[in-house]
């Protein structure tokens, strides 16, 4: 598996997002646990979660503890560094609800420790911001999380480019990722993915193929997607993921999967080369 770079950690080219395997239509634990371990085996060091991956009220960090009882038995677990988040809440009607205050942050913070088993998390994200709350008092919160030694690295999520700026001056240079929104679909996050190329940030596009109801349908929405596939042999998923990797080193896709059988098509994806000409026509499309 090829490598990129998160702060001062390297990871896995291609990660993996966990939150199909802990809200609506998701799988039983044991198949959740095998694409976790599908992953590890295919070289993945990358995964991706957060306290709001839940159903129910009284399940809040479901797919935390699910990702800490997978890695605690497979013998690379210790090796993935575990991103998650803090800011969204989902009150278990099926809505998203945000709490960005310093107080909820530190809160959920701790609790995301607990149920990760960690002594400090390696890469705390903001999920989303709460415009009840002063994005620079959220993000206050997560430098002090940073300076008192309970996450090893800071990320924002969900921002734009003056929110990218902000963060990063605000944590005295030390933002490390930003997670945004970016698919065939859905590129408006493209000066982000520009501006983080440019200051070196990690950038890791959510629902890179669409979206769990949609990503069925990238080949058939998107044909040049689903014509290079057919060129190369692979899955229009696999191409999509190498037209990621290619616009940038920074950019470093978390496809949401939950069988081994997906995890291991998209990881192939890092060692897809398309050519100038096809790259131009995916950006067309």
């Amino acid at each position: 598996m090829k490598t990129r770079r998160i702060g001062t950690v390297d990871v896995s080219a291609i990660g993996l997002g966990g939150m199909p395997m802990s809200i609506e239509g998701r799988p039983d634990e044991t198949r959740s646990v095998a694409t976790v371990h599908a992953a590890l085996d295919a070289g993945v060091t990358l995964i991706d979660t957060a306290d709001a991956y839940h159903l129910h009220a009284d399940e809040v960090g479901h797919n935390e503890s699910l990702i800490a009882k997978a890695l605690a038995s497979h013998d690379r677990g210790g090796d993935v560094l575990v991103a998650t988040k803090g800011g969204h809440l989902r009150p278990g009607d099926g809505s998203w609800t945000l709490n960005g205050s310093p107080e909820y942050l530190r809160a959920a913070c701790d609790a995301s420790l607990r149920r990760l088993g960690v002594e400090a998390i390696g890469l705390y994200q903001f999920h989303r911001p709460d415009p009840k709350v002063p994005y620079a008092e959220s993000v206050g919160a997560i430098r002090d999380l940073l300076d008192a030694g309970k996450i090893q690295q800071a990320g924002i999520s969900n921002a734009d480019p003056e929110m990218i700026r902000q963060a990063n001056d605000i944590l005295g240079g030390r933002l490390v990722s930003v997670q945004n929104q970016f698919s065939p679909a859905f590129r408006s996050s493209e000066p982000e993915l520009e501006l983080c190329a440019e200051l070196g940030i990690a950038f890791l596009p959510w629902s890179p193929f669409g979206g769990i109801a949609r990503a069925g349908e990238l080949g058939s929405k998107f044909a040049p997607f689903a014509r290079v596939a057919e060129a190369h042999g692979v899955s229009a998923h696999q191409v999509c993921l190498a037209w990621l990797l290619a616009k940038s080193p920074t950019v470093i896709p978390i496809p949401g999967s939950s069988r081994p059988a997906t995890v291991r098509d998209s990881v192939e994806a890092a060692d897809l080369t398309l050519t100038a000409e096809e790259l131009a026509e995916l950006d067309a499309a």
